[in-house]
């Protein structure tokens, strides 16, 4: 194995989810030379690719399915956020989780659908139909969790989805009074 290859494969590891921007951001190597490298590395069995919400990412192979979707999803802030106060807060209600992270209900079921669809995030229903949500494998989800901190472009997005919540918000507010 070539030291090129020896390091992305060093990198995806320490970095289990990486989508293939940030590899190239964080990286030495051109975009075609990871490219090549990474495909290499996959016909090898030494990395896994999943598709993930529009975007390509990068595992060392003995994550299982639902570690890799939970690594994606918590490198957005937002997904991150919410897994991280319902670990210290569950079960909670939605609207008390969009008021403590001051988020757009549209903008938590957003990301509550992803976490629900990949098993992290469980709803339940009262007998008067209320919704409450848990971790559905909380030490599991602490564990990986630690692994992966949203990068800088993931942030961005997620806090420019909050303020144009914001801005809508505000719009429809001043409409009203």
């Amino acid at each position: 194995m070539t030291d090129t290859r020896r390091t992305i494969r060093a990198h995806v590891q320490s970095n289990a989810g990486i989508h293939f921007n940030e590899l190239v951001r964080e990286s030495e190597f051109a975009p075609g030379q990871i490219q090549y490298h990474v495909r290499r590395l996959l016909d090898e069995d030494d990395l896994v690719r999943e598709e993930f919400y529009g975007r390509t990412h990068y595992y060392p192979p003995e994550y299982d399915e639902w570690e890799r979707a939970a690594l994606a999803l918590f490198r957005r802030e937002t997904s991150r956020d919410i897994v991280v106060y319902l670990i210290g807060d569950e079960p909670a209600a939605p609207r008390a989780v969009a008021d403590a992270l001051d988020i757009a209900r549209s903008t938590l079921e957003y990301h509550l659908d992803r976490l629900v669809e990949r098993g992290i995030v469980e709803k339940r229903y009262d007998d008067r139909n209320r919704v409450t949500l848990e971790l559905a494998a909380p030490d599991r989800t602490g564990e990986l969790l630690s692994e992966v901190e949203p990068t800088v472009p993931d942030r961005l997005v997620d806090r420019f989805t909050r303020l144009i919540d914001d801005l809508l918000e505000d719009a429809s507010g001043s409409e009203s009074a």
